[in-house]
């Protein structure tokens, strides 16, 4: 199944529109074939390790094919390494639905069908994590610091992990990785912008103004709390929605795995590192993008907390009821963000033609987040590919699903039999 739905990724379905990408795409073709230096915001850390593939494709005449296809390279090659260095460390059963989930129920399968830099930033913080675990402290630090380094406002984020990795293992020592992260942003702002200073947003970075009261003010200017509430609760951008597996407990089911603990809480610390920052940002949503796109990362302890839970269920039927509920929505997340993808924005929120109730319309209503839109019209036509896709992963998520559901169908019958047999010895 896994195989599958890599190879599925690779070729069934098609990729998003460029977007932000497309600026790094052109930045990394005009260094690759003018020896231009970009002095763009966006970091080149990621798209640099892109350009085999785009030698490759440039060879063979279609350099953008190959490229639109990194982040899902990158994917792979993730939970590959994922794989082949916890499979002696977690229970294989484990590992698998771990990466099953990754794959067709988290917000990995919309990212990984562009070019933007989360998935970068995300795969090589996820295996810097596990290669820490794993005994490899230094090429787990370098990998964090590199994938760090493409999104430097995940500085925060990096150092209240390494906080919480400090407090573990004692070694004040590793507070240098955090030092490390920020030199290689700062060398990079020096190469492209002629001061380690310079981070390119300098100029005027904020929104237009807009029907919301805090919009058209710069930098990180948003109010935190209505950040947080909106990153966590809003029905087009909330991680309730698109990483419920995020709110689930699951550390008293981790008390005998000392590699699943650890990487958990250190997976928690990333991620709440990366919510307060971002909830300041005056593009806290990340506009039209499918989802809270900054926040791709919480996929991997929601996915990791939802196979937990599932290898190892309570003896409560509320408990295997809520993990049915929060894993059939991470399912359908991932099959919505794979096959159907955002909302028609231009026509959809932007009635006005101008974005001016963009937030109120696909932020906060139901009807118009990305996860539901699909059910008021209908849905988009479908590609073949996309049609086989969506079949495969139902079946997938049948399978992931199968599980918790027979559970249910347990509880159910130990208190149906009792009844059962109580009504049999009336007489009637």
């Amino acid at each position: 199944m896994i195989v599958a739905g890599f190879a599925g990724m690779l070729f069934l379905l098609p990729r998003l529109d460029w977007g932000d990408g497309s600026v790094r795409y052109f930045q990394l073709t005009a260094l690759l074939t003018q020896g231009t230096v970009p002095d763009g915001k966006y970091s080149m850390v990621g798209p640099l390790l892109s350009a085999p593939l785009w030698l490759i494709g440039k060879l063979v005449g279609s350099p953008e094919w190959w490229t639109l296809r990194y982040n899902t390279l990158l994917v792979m090659g993730g939970l590959a390494f994922v794989w082949f260095t916890l499979r002696d460390r977690l229970p294989r059963r484990l590992l698998r639905r771990f990466i099953l989930l990754l794959i067709f129920a988290s917000m990995f399968a919309h990212h990984q069908l562009g070019y933007n830099g989360e998935t970068f930033t995300a795969i090589l913080v996820l295996t810097g994590t596990v290669g820490l675990v794993a005994g490899k402290v230094r090429p787990g630090w370098l990998a964090i610091a590199v994938g760090v380094a493409s999104t430097p406002a995940a500085l925060p984020a990096m150092a209240l992990m390494t906080t919480k990795w400090i407090w573990d293992v004692r070694r004040l020592r590793w507070a240098l990785a955090v030092c490390s992260a920020v030199a290689l942003v700062m060398v990079e702002a020096w190469l492209r912008r002629g001061s380690p200073f310079a981070t390119g947003y300098e100029a005027d970075d904020r929104g237009n103004r807009t029907i919301m009261p805090y919009s058209g003010l710069p930098g990180f200017s948003y109010p935190i709390f209505f950040g947080i509430l909106s990153l966590v609760f809003s029905f087009g951008k909330g991680l309730l929605f698109f990483a419920p597996g995020l709110f689930l407990p699951v550390r008293e089911r981790l008390r005998d795995l000392a590699a699943g603990r650890q990487l958990y809480d250190l997976w928690l610390a990333f991620v709440i590192g990366l919510l307060l920052p971002y909830a300041m940002y005056w593009s806290w949503s990340g506009s039209s993008f499918w989802g809270p796109r900054y926040l791709l990362f919480a996929a991997v302890p929601a996915a990791f907390a939802l196979a937990v839970r599932c290898h190892r269920p309570g003896d409560s039927a509320v408990a295997d009821f809520i993990t049915v509920l929060a894993l059939g929505l991470s399912v359908w997340a991932g099959l919505n963000g794979a096959v159907f993808g955002d909302v028609d924005v231009p026509k959809v929120c932007w009635p006005d033609g101008g974005g001016q109730y963009e937030a109120p319309i696909c932020f906060y209503t139901p009807e118009f987040s990305a996860l539901w839109y699909p059910f008021v019209v209908g849905g988009k036509p479908l590609s073949a590919g996309q049609w086989i896709y969506l079949a495969y992963g139902l079946a997938v998520g049948a399978y992931l699903l199968a599980g918790p559901l027979l559970r249910i169908a347990g509880h159910l019958r130990t208190w149906a039999d009792p009844m059962i047999a109580r009504i049999a010895t009336v007489r009637w």
